[in-house]
């Protein structure tokens, strides 16, 4: 298995769209590099916030294939693969290892209820064609599904390449459960906040960072939260977690990826909108947007 540390701050970049709603490929590599640059820790095309439940597979193709170009070795590189059906999962994941991923994110599958059974083999027949680390992707208020910790736990004890798992349940104990169910299995497990708010709770627990949608707009400050808590200095990071908490102001208007985007568009970098129709954003959660985006500014996030 490919030996890659899965830790850190990793942002689920968003995909840029010109008008037309065509990838722009040019404004995804300076995302990247304004990554890169921030000090990122891993960089993760067509998660959430890259809009990977609304892309085709010759885009995500098109993705990743710059992603993996542009980064160049420099950090690893994450590919959600998750689809509904185990068989597309399966494609989609030696798809994306031959491409030169690093990282396999796979969500659970969504829309038809499934049993904990039902996910376990799931997982463990698309592992079984894969020599690259999985990380398990729990979002249940998008998925309907939820993966339960005893079933994380399973998973990473039965299966040597499911090596992580990334919580945006929201339930902050939830998220505790995944790091004692696998904190003594063997095996570096790497339990991910899915949550930005959660990213310093899920270190202090034992977890290893945080798939952060607000890195987008600030990747200095979030990779600093990681970076402060391995150096020991707790109060600083503690400052920098803090500092993030502005942005939950907006989620009240709208969808959280909506609002991201837009707020990187706010920053002056030409991302587009999220494709329709999932793009809409009132003008009083525009207008609050911006004064959360100001504030920011003045204390110095980037």
């Amino acid at each position: 298995m490919k030996n890659v540390a899965i830790k850190g701050i990793i942002p689920p970049v968003v995909t840029p769209m010109n008008a037309d709603e065509n990838i722009n490929i040019p404004e995804l590599r300076n995302q990247i590099e304004r990554q890169i640059a921030g000090g990122v820790h891993g960089i993760f095309p067509f998660g959430t916030n890259g809009e990977g439940y609304i892309l085709s597979l010759k885009e995500k193709e098109e993705i990743l294939e710059a992603t993996i170009d542009q980064v160049k070795g420099r950090i690893p590189v994450y590919a959600g693969t998750g689809c509904i059906s185990t068989r597309d999962t399966i494609y989609m994941s030696k798809r994306a290892e031959e491409m030169g991923a690093d990282v396999l994110s796979i969500i659970t599958p969504s829309f038809a209820l499934a049993s904990q059974k039902e996910l376990y083999d799931h997982y463990c027949e698309v592992a079984k064609h894969v020599s690259i680390p999985i990380v398990l992707y729990n979002i249940p208020a998008r998925t309907g599904n939820k993966l339960l910790p005893e079933t994380v736990g399973k998973l990473a004890r039965d299966v040597d390449v499911i090596m992580g798992a990334k919580d945006s349940s929201g339930d902050i104990e939830n998220l505790k459960a995944y790091i004692r169910e696998t904190r003594d299995i063997g095996k570096d497990f790497a339990v991910l906040a899915g949550n930005d708010g959660n990213i310093l709770t899920c270190l202090k627990e034992g977890g290893a960072g945080g798939i952060a949608g607000r890195a987008n707009l600030y990747p200095k400050t979030l990779a600093s939260i990681y970076n402060y808590f391995v150096a020991g200095d707790l109060e600083k990071a503690q400052e920098a977690q803090d500092a993030v908490a502005t942005l939950s102001r907006v989620f009240k208007f709208g969808n959280p990826n909506t609002i991201i985007k837009k707020a990187v568009n706010l920053l002056g970098y030409p991302v587009g909108d999220c494709r329709k129709p999932f793009n809409y954003l009132c003008d009083e959660g525009i207008e609050e947007l911006k004064a959360v985006l100001k504030e920011n500014a003045e204390k110095g996030l980037c």
